[in-house]
């Protein structure tokens, strides 16, 4: 498979089984988390809902990709972290289905991410709560590590909005 030159050019599922092409998101910031439901980091949905309520109307897009791979601690079905991450944090941004970062089922759009952006260790995602923050073109990421919080991140996305927008 030839390597998109943006994430525009790849889908995910979201997890009530529809097909999702991000190029529907082209011309918005779009902030990918891949997020666990039992994880010490589990606390910054709050912070990242609250950056998708403050921006959500100027354009950013956030998507959860739930993600098992560290300590199984996404343990449930779709509908289970669909559930647990609206009681628990309000969540109404989108979730994709489950999903691998690593390995040989990494899912295309973190496959992409990890190309473009290595973090400290290399490009595998290291735990829960990896943060990209992706241009509105698709193609210029910024890689944050898990323990970053949401709100450190704020300036960052801020500089991604359209200007009429900020």
């Amino acid at each position: 498979m030839t390597t998109p030159n943006s994430l525009l050019e790849l889908s995910f599922t979201d997890n009530h089984g529809a097909v999702v092409p991000l190029a529907d998101f082209a011309g918005h910031p779009m902030l990918i988390v891949n997020t666990a439901s039992k994880c010490g980091l589990t606390p910054q949905l709050e912070g990242i809902q609250k950056l998708y309520d403050e921006f959500s109307p100027q354009g950013l897009v956030v998507i959860g990709f739930p993600c098992d791979q560290f300590a199984h601690q996404e343990p449930g079905d779709d509908s289970q972290i669909e559930e647990f991450c609206q009681l628990n944090y309000g969540v109404s941004f989108p979730l994709s289905t489950k999903v691998d970062v690593n390995g040989k089922n990494t899912h295309p759009v973190f496959a992409f991410l990890k190309e473009r952006s290595s973090g400290i260790l290399g490009s595998s995602i290291k735990w829960n709560f990896t943060k990209f923050l992706v241009s509105p073109d698709g193609a210029t990421i910024k890689r944050f590590a898990p323990k970053t919080t949401p709100d450190a991140i704020r300036a960052d996305v801020e500089s991604m909005l359209p200007e009429s927008a900020s």
